[in-house]
């Protein structure tokens, strides 16, 4: 399990010079790749994009650069290419405006050079790939951290949720009993208060059948036992998730599957433990559906880091 939380940063250095690559990644629902790098890097965007998709599949990403280039040493020899454009650019500025000085030494030495500025940018390339990689290395060894630190927070919340239900499925018979019976009394309280002078044609036999068989119908109605085992159902579909025994052994559409099941898995708790809450039939009953809701709200929101 790992989440979409986390920080990398990775340093790389070469002949052009050195530059540190910084990854910073938070939850969001897909893949969102923010690139903040100087226009010199700009030609490392493809190649970094392409990268960073192979080892994330959710998060909004943000991808920061800064570099620091090589100290150039004087050339001995400057191509003659290069003076040709010092003296072409010389003589046409000269041309409009005849005052001005010829180029010193100095201002040769610092002259652009085309083709060492090309030269630089290719090198640059690599240099971000290899930070970026260690980046994203420190980024995933974060991620995988906090992913285990979650699943332990969710694990704990979901044996809570077994507790509730271990506790109301054991007191379930006496509940549907007593409900049973308060239902029983209720028609019979009813009848008695319809037919005062009773019920001549009805024996006292065939009316208790009756109450109680209406009672029963009533009583089913409130037998919460099939959400329950939905809910027990869930809970070991969960415990297999966050236990996976081996994170590396799992492909990566697997890990980058594990947020979205989780939240499917939360939706379908929670469906039940609101079939609970309508069947509910006492103040005990309604407050194990507000629990459970509550603690299954509590897992929704931890697993929104989850990739």
């Amino acid at each position: 399990m790992r989440s979409m939380t986390g920080f990398g940063s990775g340093q790389a250095s070469g002949l052009p010079g050195s530059l540190v690559i910084e990854i910073r990644s938070v939850n969001s629902r897909y893949l969102d790749l923010q690139f903040k790098l100087p226009d010199e890097l700009r030609q490392a965007d493809m190649p970094l994009r392409e990268l960073i998709s192979q080892h994330l599949s959710r998060g909004k990403v943000e991808v920061r650069a800064n570099y620091t280039r090589a100290k150039v040493q004087s050339m001995q020899h400057y191509p003659e290419t290069l003076l040709q454009q010092i003296e072409s650019t010389y003589q046409h500025i000269k041309q409009h405006i005849p005052s001005i000085s010829a180029p010193t030494l100095a201002d040769i030495t610092q002259w652009p050079d085309p083709d060492r500025q090309q030269a630089d940018i290719s090198l640059w390339t690599p240099l971000c790939v290899a930070a970026t990689q260690i980046a994203l290395t420190q980024l995933t060894e974060v991620s995988y951290r906090e992913g285990q630190r979650l699943a332990t927070i969710i694990a704990e919340q979901a044996q809570q949720v077994h507790s509730v239900v271990t506790d109301l499925r054991t007191r379930l018979p006496a509940l549907l009993q007593a409900q049973n019976e308060r239902i029983a009394t209720r028609l019979r309280d009813a009848m008695m208060q319809a037919f005062p002078e009773g019920l001549a044609h009805i024996n006292g036999q065939e009316i208790s059948q009756r109450l109680a068989a209406e009672a029963s119908l009533l009583a089913l109605k409130a037998d919460v036992n099939e959400e329950l085992d939905r809910l027990a159902t869930h809970l070991k579909e969960l415990s297999l998730i966050i236990n996976a025994a081996d994170e590396s052994t799992q492909t990566r559409a697997k890990q980058s599957a594990v947020g979205k099941r989780l939240d499917f898995l939360f939706q379908e708790m929670n469906r039940e433990a609101n079939t609970l809450g309508s069947k509910s039939i006492n103040g005990d009953m309604t407050k194990a559906a507000m629990d459970l809701k509550l603690l299954i709200e509590q897992m929704r929101e931890q697993i929104q880091n989850i990739e």
